[in-house]
C-alpha cells in the first residue's frame, strides 16, 4: 500500500434518513399523488416542493413550496403551510415528526396541496 492511499481515510456517502423519512411518508399521501414532491433542506428544516397541479397558485404549474418542516428539539417538530399569496410561512402544529408527517399526508383542512 503506498502512503498517499493509506493517509486518505474512506468516508463512505452521507445519506440522510430524515429526507428519505420524508419522501417515504409523501408516497402515501392522498391528494395530488400522480405528482412527485421534492424534499430540499430549508433554514434548519426540510421544504417539501411540488408541481402545482390545481394552477391556483402557479398558472403555468411550476414547482411550488408546500410545506416547511422545521426540528425545535430531537422529539419536537413544527410544520408550516405555505401562505402563497403574502410570501410567508404560516406554522400549522407542532408535534412528533410522525404526527406531522401524518397531518402532512392527509391534508383534513387542505392546506398543503391546493
Amino acid at each position: 500500500m503506498n502512503a498517499v492511499a493509506a493517509s486518505v481515510p474512506f468516508e463512505p456517502p452521507t445519506v440522510d434518513l430524515t429526507q428519505r423519512r420524508i419522501e417515504r411518508a409523501l408516497r402515501k399521501r392522498e391528494r395530488y399523488r400522480y405528482v412527485q414532491p421534492e424534499v430540499q433542506v430549508l433554514d434548519g428544516g426540510w421544504c417539501v416542493r411540488s408541481p402545482c397541479c390545481s394552477r391556483r397558485v402557479d398558472a403555468q404549474g411550476g414547482v411550488i413550496d408546500i410545506a416547511w418542516l422545521l426540528p425545535l428539539s430531537a422529539a419536537c417538530w413544527r410544520l408550516h403551510a405555505r401562505e402563497h399569496e403574502q410570501a410567508r410561512w404560516r406554522a400549522v402544529a407542532e408535534g412528533s415528526l410522525d404526527q406531522l408527517l401524518a397531518h402532512l399526508v392527509n391534508d383534513p383542512l387542505h392546506e398543503f396541496w391546493i
